[in-house]
């Protein structure tokens, strides 16, 4: 794999693991949600982060790479954060508040990612897809709002 592969693999892998962190996060919460608008809004939400990781595999596997997915260990401890902080609070306040903030995390890594990246030779499609799934996040914290 030539410079620019590798640095594009590099993106493209921490990019992954932030959509994925996402999607996992609305996945976990899915169950604290009732019928209504927000579990509507969360499942255009997973869709879209799930489309961003399928784009950003096949990127992977242009590349000759493959996506690595988020350690378990991280990924039990987000589980178990998620319930004990919908123990006390189930609200669908409560819950679109952590979606915020989890969003909110999400812009600023891939943000860091962007700034990391840019200036990098790396391809143009995954600088594009960066900047793609920033505005999906900051979007996603607008339509959350209303539900705060």
């Amino acid at each position: 794999m030539n410079e620019q592969n590798n640095a594009t693999a590099s993106l493209l892998s921490e990019l992954y693991k932030n959509m994925k962190m996402g999607a996992d996060g609305i996945i976990n919460l899915s169950s604290k949600v009732g019928e209504g608008a927000l579990r509507d809004e969360l499942a255009r939400q997973l869709d879209t982060y799930e489309s961003f990781s399928k784009k950003i595999e096949m990127q992977l596997y242009e590349l000759g790479d493959k996506p690595m997915e988020e350690n378990p260990l991280s990924k039990f401890a987000s589980k178990v954060g998620i319930a004990m902080n919908t123990l006390a609070d189930s609200s669908e306040s409560h819950i679109a508040q952590m979606m915020i903030e989890g969003a909110t995390m999400g812009v600023t890594e891939n943000t860091k990612l962007l700034n990391r990246y840019e200036k990098k030779d790396v391809s143009p499609r995954a600088i594009t897809l960066c900047r793609e799934s920033i505005e999906f996040m900051e979007k996603s914290i607008e339509e959350l709002k209303k539900f705060l």
